[in-house]
């Protein structure tokens, strides 16, 4: 102990002396540091195309298409940095440029028939492969992929579901070609998660068989809304309908707001929402009604229309239940954006840990080379949980996608209350895991060409947008509370949203957990279920004892928000978890499956040590909880010699990361800069 202090304080003394010793002073026996090819050194030990194709799920090769095409070409600006070649935007340009350039950019995928079928091919393979190249359009930029999001997935899918054969026939051809621009005005300046209060107003005229839409006051203009400042022709509008003085709730309506020379028309006002801390290639805009007229056929029908005598008509007479129709097919957002946070994450990660395998700093012995960020164990646990978490999140967004894409009526719910929780649980996990990743990167992290501080501010937004994160989790816990009295009130069986664990005995945790059983799946899977378990029944009782002291049921549950919110990640979590079981034991025997078995480990026993229901409710003794810390320690000792294949895996291709994720002593050398 005395000798290493003694060795530290020589440390720090030649790093604070002024006028330090000739021997210090010397360069020769401190050689210039040096940059080796990382994977030379540090060897797969499994299938890395194999673990590609668990993680992206489906259409790689059209994935790698599109990858090359961008690499290629030079509207996707191209970049020299030491011997290597980065494709990124130049977040140096004003908001025009970046707004123009996004467009430009657009153009090109579109006559590269990128988006050929997007909205006129319905298939399941055609939405998958939708997916997968929106998917690398958000790795190269998150612009990109919101204009085209808010284009296809939400001005298009509203024509999709909301409208019927004759919105199909008229507009979708001329979205997919983009001779129509979309864009989609729901959100209001004083309504955004509460889209049953928005304020714009949609009255209906039999004599001339038009809607009139109004911005009755300043909260109710269209605000946020993508696309709308300078590039959009048309939006779904989304406004109450007055019908014969009765307000018949939230429907969609088409408007255009400009013409085909981009003047915008009459009665329509509109302003930029200016700039902001990410997404500048995205013009947001303002818009306002001034009573503006479109003819009947403009109402999106498929849940309710109007006669042309002004009688309204719809097969769901129940309000509530047609609200929740109607946005029912709005969850193709929240599925992209849950996607779309784990790639943002691995981008993060891979920059972050090619970093550390090659960054050194401090020796722990006299005249010992310095040691890998890597190396030591508290950047382990830094960054390995977090990559596992990746992992485990990855598979479920699979899960996702493969559902939406054959979704049935009887799924909506699952899909919906699925989105909501993987939006909310993914997108906090991404701007956690990217924060630690720029502090992990040290000053590298700060500069944009390096990718992962800029990125912060580009996927921020995730957090709000397609509803709050908090205000989701609190959703997801009213839906499994009326599925807890459904299920109370019939005297039968939980079925559907994973809830089936509810009808057997409560499992019960083994009281001593060694290593063998805390890496054991079935333990992990059934600490998980009596944790929501547990908090599904506190969470009811607490609202059903409000209610009985004459609470409302409204004010009960806005009262139980700190239950509802441990309930909603514990159901997230929960389901997380049953995914990548899943796809663990669809896995053939070897070296993969062993890595999934680790990493799978590592993401269950982080959940248990970070969320404090588990010792708060007492599924875990603070003796057990202590193990579960030492085994992810241990998981991280052992995981370190896979770091470099495992975000290999990921098949981001070296253009898309950064500087730092290679050679950074040649990318900051005189001579690049000179180049």
């Amino acid at each position: 102990m005395m000798d290493q202090a003694l060795w530290r304080a020589w440390v720090i003394k030649n790093h604070l002396t002024l006028d330090p010793s000739p021997q210090t002073r010397s360069l020769s026996g401190a050689p210039c540091l040096d940059y080796s090819l990382l994977e030379l050194i540090e060897p797969a030990s499994f299938d890395i195309a194999a673990m590609r194709a668990l993680l992206d799920g489906h259409n790689v090769p059209e994935r790698d298409w599109l990858f090359g095409l961008m690499t290629q070409s030079k509207l996707f600006n191209p970049r020299r940095v030491g011997s290597r070649v980065f494709v990124a935007p130049d977040y140096n340009q004003s908001m025009e440029q970046q707004r123009e350039l996004t467009m430009r950019r657009i153009k090109f995928l579109l006559e590269k028939g990128v988006v050929d079928g997007w909205l006129t091919r319905g298939t399941v393979e055609e939405e998958l492969r939708k997916f997968a190249l929106q998917e690398v359009a958000d790795i190269y930029d998150h612009s990109l992929a919101i204009k085209l999001g808010v284009h296809f997935f939400l001005w298009g899918g509203a024509i999709q579901f909301f409208g019927t054969e004759r919105h199909h026939v008229k507009w979708l051809r001329d979205t997919e070609n983009y001779v129509v621009k979309g864009c989609f005005a729901m959100t209001e300046l004083g309504h955004g998660s509460n889209v049953r209060g928005i304020e714009t107003v949609t009255t209906y005229d039999p004599r001339t068989e038009d809607f009139i839409i109004n911005t009755p006051c300043e909260s109710a203009q269209k605000y946020w809304i993508g696309g709308a400042a300078n590039h959009a022709t048309h939006t779904v509008a989304f406004s109450q309908l007055n019908i014969n003085g009765i307000n018949q709730g939230v429907h969609a309506f088409i408007v255009q707001i400009r013409d085909a020379d981009g003047n915008i028309c009459p009665n329509i006002r509109i302003a930029d929402c200016g700039h902001k801390i990410g997404l500048n290639g995205v013009d947001n805009g303002r818009i306002w009604f001034d009573n503006v007229r479109i003819p009947r056929e403009n109402l999106l029908n498929s849940v309710a229309d109007v006669s042309p005598d002004g009688e309204y008509l719809s097969a769901i007479k129940d309000p509530d239940q047609r609200f929740a129709a109607f946005l029912a097919p709005l969850t193709a957002g929240r599925v992209s954006l849950a996607v779309s946070a784990i790639y943002s994450a691995k981008i993060g990660l891979a920059i972050t840990i090619r970093y550390a395998l090659s960054r050194r700093a401090f020796s722990v012995a006299p005249n010992q080379p310095e040691v890998l960020l890597l190396d030591y164990p508290s950047h382990q646990r830094r960054l390995l949980p977090l990559l596992a978490k990746t992992y485990a999140m990855s598979f479920s967004a699979n899960h996702l996608k493969m559902i939406y894409v054959k979704r049935t009526p009887e799924l909506n719910k699952t899909i919906h209350i699925l989105s909501s929780a993987f939006k909310a649980s993914f997108t906090w996990h991404n701007m956690r895991t990217l924060q630690e990743c720029r502090e992990a990167c040290g000053g590298q992290g700060l500069k944009t060409e390096n990718r992962v501080g800029h990125l912060k501010g580009e996927k921020d937004v995730q957090s709000t947008f397609e509803g709050d994160n908090n205000v989701l989790m609190q959703q997801i816990s009213k839906t499994l509370f009326a599925e807890y009295l459904a299920a109370r009130k019939r005297n039968e069986p939980f079925k559907g949203l994973g809830l089936e664990h509810m009808n057997g005995p409560c499992p019960v945790l083994p009281q001593q957990l060694p290593s063998t059983v805390l890496r054991g799946g079935q333990f992990q899977v059934d600490a998980f279920r009596v944790r929501e378990r547990d908090l599904l029944n506190r969470f009811a009782e607490e609202i059903l004892q409000r209610q009985a002291r004459g609470e409302r049921k409204e004010h009960a549950l806005l009262s139980s928000y700190q239950l509802a919110e441990d309930l909603g990640r514990a159901f997230s979590d929960r389901c997380v978890l049953q995914n990548f079981v899943e796809v663990e034991e669809n896995s053939p025997a070897g070296s993969l499956r062993d890595m999934l078995a680790l990493l799978r480990s590592m993401y269950s026993l982080t959940c248990m040590e970070e969320d404090a229901s588990f010792l708060r409710y007492g599924y875990l003794s603070t003796e057990n909880a202590a193990a579960v810390r030492k085994e992810v320690a241990k998981l991280c000792s052992e995981l370190r010699p896979h770091s470099l294949a495992l975000v290999n895996s990921f098949g981001i291709p070296d253009a898309f990361l950064s500087p730092i994720a290679f050679n950074w002593v040649e990318a900051n050398s005189w001579s690049s800069v000179q180049h």
